[in-house]
């Protein structure tokens, strides 16, 4: 157990910090957006309690819920210390979402979701973000594909998600007329594919202002990814 309560620790450690990159980068506004990360081995995860000021965040005040969203205060004392619970605090409303991709995709060790300016408005029109750009490649493997429009509260959302990203180099989607979700393998990783997507939303945006885009040959941008992902770095 004492492996188990220094990984909760460790995550709900991380999961705080990695908020304050939201903030950082303008990701976010007021409370809205979230970061969650799972906990290694443990069908549990760590994610930031709803209506909560970015600034008061800590590590204490990080929710645990089980991969359906459930409190730990709901488990069993056997499976779950009493000392992890805190009552007055409620995991966010995107909870659901992030536990139904936890479920159904096991690599995924992070997710973070936010209503940043760009990447939004190209969810509000429903429509995939076109890979112009060589760091688009290396990044995503391929445009940034739009999602279904789904509801807040229940499982919809993350099958959006899980459905648009399986088949897909990306680790971002645009859900139709809400916002990015982006994956990683941790929560860190999450966070930046979050930055990085943002930041591609508004320069491909730009481009368009100044006139259609140049394509890139499929076979470069699958040379790109490779290359990123199995060699830049190592």
């Amino acid at each position: 157990m004492s492996t188990l309560l220094e990984s909760i620790a460790r995550i709900r450690r991380e999961v705080c910090e990695l908020h304050a990159e939201l903030t950082r980068y303008g990701l976010v506004v007021w409370t809205a957006g979230n970061v969650s990360g799972r906990i290694p081995g443990h069908d549990l995860m760590v994610i930031k309690p709803s209506g909560v000021s970015y600034d008061d965040l800590t590590p204490d005040l990080m929710v645990v819920t089980d991969l359906y969203g459930t409190p730990v205060s709901s488990i069993s004392a056997d499976a779950v210390p009493a000392r992890w619970e805190n009552p007055d605090l409620t995991p966010s409303s995107d909870t659901a979402a992030h536990a139904y991709v936890y479920r159904n995709m096991p690599d995924v060790g992070g997710v973070v979701h936010t209503h940043s300016t760009y990447a939004t408005a190209w969810a509000a029109r429903g429509e995939d973000i076109p890979c112009v750009l060589t760091m688009m490649g290396d990044e995503f493997g391929g445009p940034i594909p739009a999602g279904p429009f789904a509801l807040i509260g229940d499982d919809s959302i993350g099958k959006g998600i899980v459905e648009t990203l399986r088949n897909s180099n990306s680790p971002a989607v645009l859900m139709q007329n809400h916002g990015p979700f982006t994956i990683g393998k941790d929560a860190r990783s999450a966070v930046k594919a979050a930055v990085m997507c943002e930041e591609v939303a508004r320069t491909v945006h730009v481009s368009r202002q100044l006139g259609e885009p140049l394509p890139i040959d499929p076979g470069q941008i699958e040379s790109l990814y490779d290359r990123y992902q199995n060699v830049y770095g190592r």
